[in-house]
């Protein structure tokens, strides 16, 4: 896992408690109003209008982050003062008024210093607000994108292989479709049990911005490292963050009946094991299983994992390119699953 803290540490906000308030450089106003500004820099997130250097927050990574063509992200919070986020017993963490995640999507071998894209997900009276920014050629300022966007761009992923795809910026209806629950939005990643705070803030600047930090306790392993768990957990925890935002009983995906929180119970048929296909079409491969047991080649859910048909490829937005290494682990997950008894 990709661990991006640089420059966040030194832009924190050190402050105490008291009645909600502007953050240095935010405009708090245009954060809670119900405005979309034509420009990024209009909410006053970044120093110097620098993608890397944030006025205030705190940065976040994710153990087991969704899969974006292999971009680089850096993720902080902007919350306000006086106002604190707080993780409730199932681990969701509610956020206050206010508070905005920011995450920027970039490649280090593309434009080290500017990102493609920087998303932000607003916390406001009417709700959760999800407003997508593409940065401009100059990299002084990113634009307002609720249309979306293609974009033509080269990279290299780890092992070296050299993609050129038509990246592709979410628009806002696309954005909605991830982050609904029950018809709302809401945040994807920031689960207690996927979430790391900083490790450069201090106990003191955890507990400005969260009522109960010692609550965040990542219980989902890393799943690139086989180190952090088996690799059962490790693929649960990769389909989990790239899988469940839909596919969950109150999710988008929901009338499939295929279930992939970490949460949900891995042996049941609705995770997919010996799991029929709800309906006839490209998208099983003519195969039966959701996953099949000891046999990855005819598992149609490693199949659409593997496609980039927009027919057939599962998660349907957010990719243009196949994610080999997390296909490995699950290959891997699926092919030592004793076969089922006939």
């Amino acid at each position: 896992m990709r661990r991006v803290f640089a420059a966040l540490a030194a832009a924190l906000l050190c402050a105490s408690g008291g009645a909600a308030g502007s953050l240095p450089g935010v405009d708090q106003a245009l954060v809670e109003s119900d405005a979309m500004p034509p420009k990024l820099s209009a909410f006053g997130l970044f120093r110097g209008n620098d993608p890397k250097t944030p006025a205030t927050g705190i940065g976040y990574a994710l153990r087991a982050p969704l899969f974006s063509d292999y971009t680089d992200k850096h993720r902080f919070i902007s919350i306000p003062v006086g106002r604190k986020a707080k993780i409730l017993a199932d681990g969701t963490i509610d956020f206050p008024l206010g508070t905005v995640l920011v995450k920027s999507f970039g490649w280090t071998d593309v434009n080290a210093a500017r990102p493609v894209e920087t998303r932000l997900l607003i916390r406001r009276a009417s709700g959760w607000a999800a407003l997508p920014y593409i940065w401009d050629a100059d990299g002084k300022d990113a634009t307002l994108a609720l249309g979306g966007r293609r974009l033509p761009v080269t990279f290299k992923s780890p092992d070296g292989e050299v993609h050129s795809i038509r990246y592709a910026v979410p628009n806002k209806n696309q954005c909605k479709e991830c982050h609904s629950l029950n018809g709302e939005i809401v945040p994807i990643g920031p689960k207690a049990r996927n979430f790391i705070l900083d490790p450069a803030a201090s106990a003191k600047l955890r507990g400005v911005y969260f009522e109960n930090p010692a609550a965040l306790k990542p219980a989902m392993p890393q799943w690139d490292d086989p180190k952090s768990g088996s690799v059962a957990d490790r693929a649960r925890a990769y389909l989990d963050v790239n899988c469940a935002h839909c596919h969950n009983p109150a999710g988008s995906a929901s009338n499939s009946g295929l279930f992939l929180r970490w949460t949900d119970n891995p042996a049941g048929v609705n995770y997919g094991i010996g799991k029929r296909p709800t309906a006839a079409g490209r998208g099983s491969g003519g195969m039966d299983f959701a996953i099949a047991p000891g046999d990855p080649a005819h598992s149609f859910l490693l199949y659409r994992l593997e496609s980039t048909d927009p027919g057939i490829a599962m998660p349907e937005l957010g990719r243009s390119t196949v994610h080999k290494e997390g296909a490995a682990l699950l290959r891997q997950w699926i092919a030592e699953m004793p076969k089922a008894s006939h």
